[in-house]
């Protein structure tokens, strides 16, 4: 028996921890047809807890929420929506990087600062990409790697020397 979505949308607040993780399972398991609606709980709830599963199951969605999600955030200025939304999508992995670049081009310094932390959540594999952008002739990108790379620590502020070297080099 399957459980329709609207059922899946409503369990991703139930109070039995159990419940919850389930209705994440299947609502990854539905792929694009989930997206919107998992957005729709990021933007509207009010529970905490309710807009967390929701993101964990866009994360577990992957691709197909990537760029859904940033669109959303670049028309949704509330700051809990773009927590959890930049936490989804940093739990999204490598297929998240290029696109959370992209969308730094252009952005409003708050969302900036949202896509930054998801790219810091993904952590070592925007690394070389990041680097990149640090040595890369586009100043407003390079200002963004330069902020994203301290941002995500030592291994950050290494690929910058790292970054800075090569360039002295000539590489």
């Amino acid at each position: 028996m399957t459980v329709p979505l609207v059922d899946d949308i409503r369990d991703l607040g139930s109070p039995d921890r159990a419940v919850r993780i389930s209705a994440v399972k299947r609502l990854a398991g539905q792929g694009k047809v989930a997206v919107s609606p998992l957005i729709t709980v990021l933007i509207e709830s009010g529970d905490p807890d309710k807009r967390w599963y929701a993101a964990l199951a866009l994360s577990r969605i992957g691709a197909p929420a990537i760029q859904p999600l940033i669109s959303a955030l670049g028309e949704n200025r509330d700051p809990g929506f773009r927590r959890y939304a930049a936490a989804a999508l940093g739990h999204s992995g490598e297929a998240a990087i290029d696109p959370l670049i992209g969308a730094m081009k252009g952005a409003d310094p708050a969302l900036r600062g949202y896509l930054s932390a998801a790219l810091c959540r993904i952590g070592a594999p925007a690394l070389a990409r990041l680097r990149k952008l640090y040595t890369g002739p586009d100043e407003e990108l390079r200002s963004c790697a330069e902020l994203t790379l301290w941002g995500m620590g030592e291994d950050g502020i290494l690929a910058m020397v790292d970054s800075m070297r090569d360039k002295e080099k000539g590489d």
